[in-house]
C-alpha cells in the first residue's frame, strides 16, 4: 500500500479505481481509512482513503503540539497533493481538516462533501470526555485498547440495540499506537477547525453538508452555518439515525452523482 510523507508523519494511504476524478477520503477522530470503505466502490474514479496521524497505520508525531487542525489539514493536503485530488469528502475530524485546509486554500477543491462536521471557530464544549477517552488508551497495545473501547458500559448498550455497531468499531478502532491516538485526541479538541468563519464565504467549490439532529457531538446547527457561509452549499438534514439508515441508498447515489459531475454543475476550469 503507498504512503505519503509530509514534515512530521507517514499517512499509510489505500487507493481504488482509476481515472477521474480523484477524490480523497478523511475519516473522523479515532477512526481510520476503514470509515467509509463500504461507500467508496460506489464512487467514479480514483479513491484515496488514508489514516490522519496518529490513527490507524499512520505514524504518530512525539510532540504533543503536533495534533491541531492545522496539522490534520496539512496530512490531507499531503495526500491530495501526491494523487492529485480534485474532491475531498470527510467525516467530523476530515471535514475539520477539509474546512482548515480550504481557509488557506479557497480553490484547493472542485467539489466537497462534509459528513456531520462537529467544530466551528469555537471551542469543542466535550472536550472532557473525550479527554478522559484519551487517558484510558493511555499505556495500552493496540488490543488492549480495542478491548477497553468495546467494554465501555455505554458501547456496550449500544450494541444491545444495534448489534451491527460492534464489528464496525472492531474495524474502526484498528490503530497501531494507542498512545500516538491519545496525544491526537487531546491535541486536537482543545483547538477548532476554522480560524475564521467569513474566511469561508470566499470558498466556491460546490458542497454538500449533511447533519442528523439530535447529535451533541455533530451539532445540526452548524451544518445550517455552514451551509449560510459557504456560498454553493447544499444541506442535507436528518431527522435522526433512522432517518439516515433508511436514507443511505439514496444519499449514496446523490453524493456519487455529485462527485461524478452529474449535478449540472461544471467544474472550475
Amino acid at each position: 500500500m503507498p504512503e505519503v510523507r509530509n514534515q512530521d508523519a507517514t499517512l499509510f494511504c489505500e487507493v481504488e479505481g482509476e481515472g477521474e476524478p480523484v477524490t480523497v477520503f478523511a475519516h473522523g477522530l479515532t477512526n481510520n481509512r476503514n470509515e467509509l470503505a463500504a461507500f467508496t466502490p460506489l464512487v467514479a474514479g480514483t479513491k484515496v482513503r488514508f489514516d490522519f496521524r496518529g490513527h490507524g497505520r499512520s505514524s504518530s508525531p512525539t510532540d504533543p503540539k503536533a495534533f491541531r487542525f492545522e496539522d490534520f489539514a496539512r496530512d490531507l493536503a499531503a495526500v491530495a497533493d501526491a494523487f492529485g485530488a480534485t474532491a475531498a469528502v470527510g467525516t467530523s475530524l476530515g471535514a475539520g481538516a477539509i474546512g482548515n485546509l480550504v481557509c488557506r486554500e479557497p480553490d484547493r477543491f472542485e467539489r466537497m462533501v462534509w459528513l456531520l462536521p462537529a467544530g466551528l471557530d469555537l471551542p469543542f464544549g466535550l472536550a472532557n470526555r473525550y479527554h478522559l477517552l484519551a487517558e484510558d488508551l493511555e499505556g495500552k497495545t493496540p488490543q488492549e485498547a480495542l478491548e477497553t473501547v468495546l467494554n465501555d458500559p455505554a458501547r456496550v448498550a449500544e450494541y444491545v440495540e444495534t448489534p451491527w455497531r460492534l464489528e464496525l468499531d472492531r474495524v474502526m478502532w484498528q490503530h497501531d499506537d494507542p498512545d500516538g491516538l491519545a496525544r491526537a485526541i487531546h491535541g486536537v479538541i482543545e483547538d477548532w477547525p476554522i480560524p475564521d468563519r467569513e474566511l469561508l464565504r470566499d470558498v466556491a467549490a460546490p458542497t454538500i453538508i449533511v447533519t442528523i439532529e439530535g447529535d451533541e457531538v455533530h451539532p445540526a446547527e452548524l451544518g445550517q452555518l455552514f451551509a449560510q457561509l459557504l456560498p454553493n452549499a447544499e444541506l442535507v438534514a436528518l431527522e435522526d439515525q433512522n432517518e439516515l439508515l433508511r436514507r443511505i441508498p439514496e444519499l449514496v447515489a446523490r453524493v456519487s452523482g455529485f462527485i461524478a459531475g452529474e449535478d449540472g454543475v461544471a467544474p472550475r476550469s
